[in-house]
Parts: C-alpha cells; sequence; structure tokens
C-alpha cells in the first residue's frame, strides 16, 4: 500500500517512544526527524519545512500546547498539519488543542495502524487543500479519503455519494450500487450494525467533535474486511447537521498484524500454517514444513529492570533479526520456499518454515537464530542480552495427526516448555513421548486445582538442630501432595506447575494458615521460655505479590502466633531478580516482628557487598555446598560462616546426611543444621513430640560422642506409639 511522500517532524520527550515511531514511520517510507522538546521543535521549524508534525501535549517547560499556538501563529492547519499525541482519552487538554486548530490526535500508547491512517488522511487532506482549494465542499472535507474511499452523505435528501475507491475495496466497479444509505450499512455485519448506528447518530447529535468507528463489511467475494470509517458533519445556522462526508479504511491487516512489530498475529498464522498443510496434501509432495516456538528467556527481567519501552523496543529488534536470519537461511537454495515470522503474545515468536527438503534444514535454521540472538542489543546506549529457548515440530509427507494448524503450533510449544525445563537458550524437537508427558502434566494440573477443596495437601515439619546444644532450634515447614492414586506428591514436581498457573497464591497462603496454626498449638503447650520458630518458604510470585504483609498480618492475629516464632524463606535468586522491590518488602515484613532467611544461599551469585542492606535474621547454605564439603565447598561453607558472624547473622546448613558433613560444619562453626542425619520432614503430631514436648531433647551425646547413626526420628518411636510418619524427599 502506497504513502504520500512526506518529511514528519515526531515531537516527545520521551526517547524510547521516539525511537518506536521513527522506526515505525520509517519502515513504512516515511523520512522521519525527531525532537525531545518544544524550543528544539521551534528551531527546526525556522531552519527547514515539514510535512506532518506528531506532538506530544505534556512535556516539560514548553509544552505541547504552547508550541501549538506559535505554529498556528504562522502556518494554517492546512498547510502543516499538527496531530496531538496524548495519554488521556477525551481531556481538556484535547478540546483546547482543538480549539487552538490541531488537525486530529492520537492517544497513548500508540496504536500504528491508526496512526498510520490518521497521518496518511492529513497527508492527503493537506495535498487537496493545496490543489483544490477552490473545489466543492465535499472534497475540502473528506479529502483525507483521497488515499481510500469517500463518501458524502445528504442528510437532508437521503442520498450518498461513494467514490470508486469505496466501491473498488468492497469488489464493486464505479458504475455499480445505488448512491443510498442502505448501499453501506446492508453491507455491514450484522453483529456492527447498532454500534456503527450509535457512533453516527451521536455525532449528528453533536455529541462527538468526530465520528469514528471500525465494523466489519462483506465484500463482493464473500469475505469479511474490517473498516474504519471516520468522518465529520456540517451543520447550518441553527445547529442542525445537514451533511456528513468522510473517509473508509481497510484496515484488516492490523487486525491480523502485531501492533509493535507488524508481523502477523496468532489469527494470521494459524492461517498460514493451515495453507502451508493443505499444499503439502498434493500428490507427490515430499517437502516438509517446520513450526518453530520461540520464548524469550527472562524478558520479565528486563522489562521490570529497564522499563517496558526498553522491552518494545528488544522486541523490535528481536523481530528484525529473526527476518534477517530467515532471509539469510532461504538465500542458501534456488528452490522456491517461503517463511512466516509472527508475534504470537508477549516475548513469544513463532516461524513457519515452509518446503524444507530436509527435516533437519529446521534445526540448522534454529542454530542460526540462536548464533544470531547471542550478539548484544545496543538499546538506549546500554547492551542488551536475549536469548531464546525454541520447541520444534515438523511436519512431512509421511506425517500422521499433524493435518490441523493448532495441532502443529500446539506440538512446538509443548517441545518448548520441555526445553525450558532442561535449560534455558537450547531447542528441542517435539517427538511421541513429549505428548505423553503433556497428557500426563494436563491431567496433574487438573488434579492439582482441585487439591485444596478436597483437603489433600499436607504440611510436614524438618527439625533444624542446634550443632552445639544438640537440641531442636525449630522446624521447617514443608508441603506435600497426599495425591488420591499416585500417592505422596513432592513440591519439586507440582510447585512449578502452581506456579505457573497461577495456583502458587492460594497454595501459598494455605501452607502459611496451617502452618501458624500448627506453630501456635505448641506455643500454647510450651510458653515463651521454650525458642523455636518455624519457617515457611515463599516462592518469588507469592513474595512480590499483592498484599503479603496483609496476609500474615491477618494470618497471625487469627493464629493468636507470636511473630517472632515465623521465619520466612525467600531464596537469593529472588532478591537478584528483584533487588528494590524486595529490599521494599522485607522492610515491611519485618516490621510486623516476623524473621526473615534466604534460603539456597550461595547458588544465585548476589552481591555480598549489599548483604548488609537486607534486614534479614538467617542464611541458609544451599544443600550442594554441603555435599561438597570435602571438595570446594568447604572453602565456600568457612566464608559465609565467617561473613554471617561479622554481619550478625545466623547460619543453617541445609541438606545434612552424614557424620562427616556434621564434624565439618561444627569445626567450621556453623551454628544450626538439617538434613536426614537427625530427622526427615515428619507429620505435625510426631514433629510436636520431637520438639515441644521435651524443649531440650538430649542429642548433644549423639553429636558429641557419635555413638549411634540412628537419626533423631528413629530415638523416639515410643513417644507416639512405635510409628513415625515421615515424608520423604530429600530435595524439600
Amino acid at each position: 500500500m502506497s504513502h504520500l511522500p512526506a518529511d514528519l517532524l515526531v515531537v516527545d520527550d520521551s526517547a524510547a517512544n521516539r525511537v518506536v515511531l521513527d522506526r515505525q514511520l520509517t519502515r513504512h517510507g516515511y523520512g522521519v526527524t525527531t525532537a525531545a522538546d518544544g524550543q528544539e521543535t521551534l528551531r527546526l521549524l525556522e531552519r527547514r519545512a515539514f510535512s506532518l508534525i506528531l506532538l506530544d501535549i505534556e512535556m516539560p517547560g514548553l509544552n505541547g500546547l504552547d508550541v501549538l499556538r506559535t505554529i498556528r501563529q504562522r502556518h494554517s492547519p492546512s498547510e502543516l498539519p499538527v496531530i496531538m499525541v496524548t495519554a488521556r482519552i477525551q481531556s481538556h487538554q484535547i478540546v483546547e488543542a482543538l480549539g487552538l486548530g490541531a488537525n486530529d490526535y492520537l492517544t497513548k500508547p500508540v496504536d500504528f495502524a491508526v496512526a498510520a491512517a490518521r497521518i496518511q488522511t492529513q497527508l492527503a487532506l493537506k495535498q487537496a487543500h493545496a490543489a483544490l482549494r477552490q473545489s466543492e465542499e465535499r472534497y475540502a472535507l473528506a479529502a483525507g479519503g483521497a488515499r481510500d474511499g469517500i463518501w458524502d452523505w445528504d442528510l437532508a435528501a437521503g442520498q450518498m455519494y461513494f467514490s470508486p475507491r469505496w466501491k473498488a475495496m468492497l469488489g464493486y466497479g464505479d458504475d455499480e450500487l445505488l448512491p443510498r444509505p442502505e448501499e453501506w450499512f446492508t453491507r455491514v455485519h450484522p453483529d456492527d450494525v447498532q454500534r456503527l448506528s450509535a457512533a453516527i447518530e451521536a455525532h449528528v447529535g453533536g455529541h462527538t467533535p468526530h465520528f469514528e468507528h471500525e465494523h466489519r463489511m462483506r465484500h463482493r467475494d464473500g469475505s469479511c474486511r474490517w473498516m474504519l470509517s471516520r468522518g465529520l458533519a456540517v451543520q447550518d445556522a441553527d445547529g442542525r447537521a445537514y451533511r456528513m462526508a468522510g473517509s473508509l479504511t481497510d484496515v484488516t491487516e492490523s487486525k491480523v498484524s502485531d501492533a509493535l512489530t507488524g508481523l502477523p498475529n496468532r489469527t494470521l498464522f494459524i492461517d498460514r500454517v493451515r495453507g502451508a498443510l493443505e499444499r503439502g496434501r498434493g500428490p507427490g509432495d515430499s517437502a516438509a514444513l517446520a513450526v518453530l516456538f520461540l520464548d524469550l528467556d527472562r524478558f520479565r527481567v528486563i522489562n521490570e529492570s529497564f522499563g517496558y519501552a526498553v522491552g518494545d523496543h528488544l522486541l523490535l529488534e528481536v523481530a528484525g533479526r529473526l527476518d534477517a536470519c530467515m532471509r539469510a537461511e532461504y538465500a542458501r537454495t534456488s528452490a522456491p520456499r517461503d517463511y512466516t515470522i509472527a508475534r504470537l503474545t508477549g516475548d513469544e515468536f513463532a516461524i513457519l518454515l515452509e518446503d524444507l527438503s530436509h527435516p533437519g534444514d529446521a534445526i540448522r535454521a534454529v542454530q542460526r537464530i540462536e548464533a544470531a540472538l547471542a550478539e548484544p542489543f545496543v538499546i538506549d546506549g546500554d547492551d542488551v542480552y536475549a536469548t531464546a529457548t525454541v520447541g520444534v515440530a515438523v511436519r512431512t509427507a509421511r506425517s500422521d495427526g499433524l493435518d490441523r494448524p493448532d495441532a502443529l503450533l500446539r506440538e512446538a510449544n509443548t517441545a518448548m516448555h520441555r526445553a525450558k525445563a532442561l535449560g534455558l537458550a537450547r531447542h528441542e524437537v517435539f517427538d511421541v513421548e513429549m505428548h505423553q508427558a503433556a497428557v500426563a502434566r494436563l491431567r496433574l494440573e487438573s488434579d492439582l486445582r482441585r487439591a485444596i477443596e478436597r483437603d489433600e495437601l499436607r504440611v510436614f515439619y524438618q527439625p533444624i538442630v542446634s550443632l552445639q546444644s544438640g537440641c531442636i532450634e525449630g522446624v521447617e515447614a514443608l508441603v506435600r501432595w497426599s495425591h488420591p492414586t499416585r500417592g505422596l506428591v513432592l513440591p519439586t514436581e507440582f510447585i512449578p506447575i502452581a506456579e505457573e498457573i497461577g495456583l502458587i497464591l492460594p497454595i501459598g497462603a494455605w501452607v502459611l494458615r496451617q502452618t501458624c496454626r500448627q506453630a501456635a498449638s505448641w506455643h500454647a503447650a510450651v510458653g515463651d521460655d521454650v525458642s523455636f520458630t518455624v519457617g515457611v518458604n515463599v516462592s518469588s510470585r507469592q513474595f512480590l505479590g499483592p498484599d503479603l504483609a496483609g496476609l500474615i498480618e491477618r494470618t497471625l492475629e487469627e493464629t493468636q502466633l507470636p511473630a517472632w516464632r515465623l521465619k520466612l524463606e525467600i531464596t537469593e535468586s529472588t532478591i537478584i531478580e528483584n533487588p528494590d522491590a524486595v529490599t521494599a518488602a522485607l522492610v515491611q515484613l519485618r516490621s510486623l516482628g516476623v524473621q526473615i532467611a534466604i534460603d539456597d544461599f550461595g547458588t544465585g551469585y548476589s552481591s555480598l557487598s549489599s548483604l548488609h542492606q537486607l534486614p534479614i535474621d538467617t542464611l541458609k547454605i544451599d544443600r550442594s555446598f554441603i555435599e561438597r564439603m570435602n571438595a570446594d565447598g568447604a572453602e565456600i561453607v568457612r566464608a559465609i560462616v565467617a561473613m554471617a558472624r561479622n554481619l550478625g547473622l545466623s547460619v543453617t546448613a541445609e541438606g545434612v546426611e552424614t557424620e562427616d558433613q556434621l564434624t565439618q560444619l561444627k569445626h567450621l562453626g556453623c551454628a544450626e543444621a538439617q538434613g536426614y542425619l537427625f530427622a526427615p520432614p515428619l507429620d505435625a503430631d510426631v514433629a510436636a513430640v520431637l520438639s515441644l514436648r521435651e524443649p531440650v531433647l538430649q542429642y548433644a551425646v549423639r553429636v558429641r560422642h557419635g555413638s549411634t547413626r540412628r537419626t533423631l526420628a528413629a530415638t523416639r518411636p515410643a513417644l507416639v506409639g512405635g510409628s513415625v510418619a515421615a515424608a520423604g524427599g530429600r530435595r524439600g
């Protein structure tokens, strides 16, 4: 679709907004100059002429309205069109801008398809004014439709003019269609007629400054096209509208393309896959096709660290590199081949590769993409790195069960998730085992959604032992799922699913309430004289979710558990990914009186220099270092213990399973430990007996003399009727 040649001036105090508009407009053939403020805008206008200005209303210093006043002193609206850009829909500023002579306005975030239509309409209007200044009122009002279709409605006579282009857009010749409004309305989709009529009546009645409406219209070939109709009414001396004219723009492409990147969206991509599958069913066809499903790794962190404007800029750059990769890959062969790149949603892209001579060609294309994304993206002077995890689904002439485009895309998505589970920045090809695993996961997900209401979750407690006295200082609460057919399911299997499908918040709240209720009963039994804490793991999503502090405060009040007995455990990776938000949340939580522990410490490579700024009480050394105590783990543990001592923090070693590990930890000065050497996770009754019935359990004998290898749980069976309930799983 051609554009009128034009030099545009984009004025916005946001560098990110200027970059996005510059890229989009340049891609569509416009010459673009940018300005960061009002003073720079006026200086540019003194030196050169522009075809049209996109002018931000809200800017520091000389704002957009002040700049517009100055422009209108020198140029009329027809000489220099100005489109105002604002984030405030129907605000007094828009009304004031229109009163000062603004030609039109756009709202943020800018929908580029609409923006392009409005820019082209104003440019066409400007051209028409210059060439047809003395022509009929119809062309003066609706010259904006020079690019698209023009309509002119004589409201009093009930007659309507449709330009040749208006008719051609719907598949009709210039000598077809009668000059009546019915020719328009009878072709509008039945679901859209009422809203279209209401929009016209509102404008004719003087309730809206412009008429603008998107609706579907039936093409002569039977297809539906999305149309954007815009217009203005002319009023007589008594304020009654007697004429209305405007333009009709085909915006079907914007409905099947991504507004940010201009790539096809999911709807168009599925249609392209469907067409490729149908073409591949021809007799003798031996070519293969493939669908690649790409998900950018850690894109949420980029958005939160640099802002959404940088995130959008990165998506544009990624789209460009993907296109360059595919063009380079397909340029390697002279065979007629095609590809489609789509942005599905957020940071997800899909690529359709057609006419592959061999399924392995798809892997070569993925490798080219991985190499291209490995290079940094330079955005606003910063190097930003973005890798992608890719799933691949291939269809050949001999493939079965891949005759539906949605199935092919779903299988590529399944392969991508398998790749994510194995590590980021990699790719996997879909196979039957993946399908079976995906079905099993869906069943598990369905069961998990009903686990809370069916009372299938259980909380177990693993003791935390003082290495100096051998006494239990506290417990860590660990959730288990008592599945009706699978038995006890460990959190490593169902917590990631809960995170993904949004169940982690209700599960986390349930575990918190159950643990606090149990701890309150222990506290009532032993009073304040016995020191013990209960640790509750808090996921990243739960920690940074809505009103965690409020939930904890309400739970403590409801259960009457003293706040100092509750210790919240957050992972080191949570702190690294969201340092500012986490620090603020920690301060708020500490104000409630609860304790804070950093779980899995040492695995996240956090900045030790900033550790003293966090309001925390305990570091829990990750079990991986305890397992390597005979290698380099001992030195890491020594460093963590020394650092914690200097910061006044306690240290707990996780995953202690051997006497040798225990001896080394005591030698290194570690204060507390937990693990299977002492006890597995125990049910509430056993934990209550072991931890609280006798406030000081005499394990000092075993710890000091090492006379037996019996676990803590196995030494007290008589206290619970000769049986000990335990929840397996050495990984939490």
